[in-house]
């Protein structure tokens, strides 16, 4: 980096009562194997507002939402962080410090920071969804599926859905999708009793519920993207495996003062393993942006467009911000 980084930076800072102010903040310290990177756009993601309303910790920087930065000798790179958390880390800044192995180089025929910013924190947590090894564990991409298997994704219009209806698809599996919970009888007709992988992107009571009784005569497993709900369903052969991509961080970390996640280092090797195909399946147009809704105000705009999805607004589009 040069010389002309600044020692401080317009920042997303968490308050107390669960609110946050744009402010002063001091430039992250950077690790022998960290990058500081200059950011160029954020998108917005849930947890992001959920995050602020019950579990930010106060004097941290938040945004734990995609963040696409540029190096200060151009190189161009896109990844997601833990914000709202940590003092040091959160994707709602001017300057963003991360571990240089989570991240990836965009790489030509991406039009737009913008495009390559909503591939982040949805885009991992459906990859790790699906290919990790103790999750589904499917055949991961570019490589191909050689069995006919049927995967659900139960809000398939979700951003999470969205990217895991595209890379099951992408690695060759038959998928099935619903944001509906009248639906799962057609999910049975469809698969004609042989489903037996799903992830539901919601897991609320009614969805796990939904994914359970969708699963066939032989049962299955289901990872969801929040714990399992007590009682949700009678079947004992269907197993809930809840998945949360902060744990492939290397950081440990706490929410609302009660859920604890510890350092997973084989969740972390899954992460820095999977980007590097990242930038090839990108190029290649396998992987691609998800719907765009652009939001103006940089810094200044986060509050407003962080009700909108408090409000229940966004559907089937990426709220980004340019900074």
């Amino acid at each position: 980096m040069t010389s002309t980084i600044p020692t401080t930076m317009k920042a997303a800072v968490i308050e107390e009562g669960h609110k946050f102010s744009i402010k002063s903040h001091p430039i992250p310290p950077v690790g022998d194997n960290d990058i500081l990177v200059k950011t160029v756009a954020v998108a917005l993601n849930p947890t992001d507002w959920k995050h602020i309303d019950s579990a930010a910790i106060p004097g941290s920087s938040s945004g734990v939402g995609s963040a696409v930065k540029t190096l200060s000798v151009g190189q161009q790179v896109a990844g997601f962080v833990h914000g709202s958390t940590f003092a040091n880390e959160g994707a709602f800044a001017e300057y963003v410090k991360t571990p240089a192995d989570l991240v990836w180089p965009i790489p030509e025929g991406v039009s737009s920071h913008e495009e390559a910013a909503t591939i982040g924190l949805a885009f991992w947590t459906a990859a790790q969804a699906l290919f990790h090894p103790i999750r589904l564990g499917l055949v991961e991409p570019p490589s191909n599926t050689d069995k006919k298997e049927w995967v659900f994704v139960y809000g398939g219009s979700t951003a999470i859905g969205q990217c895991t209806v595209r890379l099951a698809d992408l690695t060759g599996y038959k998928v099935v999708a619903t944001a509906s919970p009248r639906n799962f009888g057609l999910v049975k007709a469809a698969t004609g009793g042989t489903l037996a992988k799903a992830v539901d992107t919601i897991s609320e009571r009614d969805p796990q519920r939904i994914c359970a009784e969708s699963m066939g005569p032989a049962g299955g497993e289901v990872v969801l993207v929040s714990s399992p709900v007590p009682e949700a369903t009678r079947r004992a052969d269907v197993a809930f495996k809840p998945t949360l991509i902060y744990t492939s961080l290397g950081r440990e970390s706490t929410f609302a003062g009660t859920m604890h996640f510890p350092v997973s280092e084989e969740d972390r090797a899954h992460m820095i393993s999977f980007p590097k195909k990242v930038p090839g399946l990108v190029k290649s147009g396998a992987v691609k942006s998800l719907p765009i809704k652009a939001w103006d105000g940089g810094l200044d705009g986060l509050a407003d467009g962080l009700q909108y999805m408090r409000e229940g607004k966004v559907s089937a589009e990426k709220i980004v911000y340019r900074l």
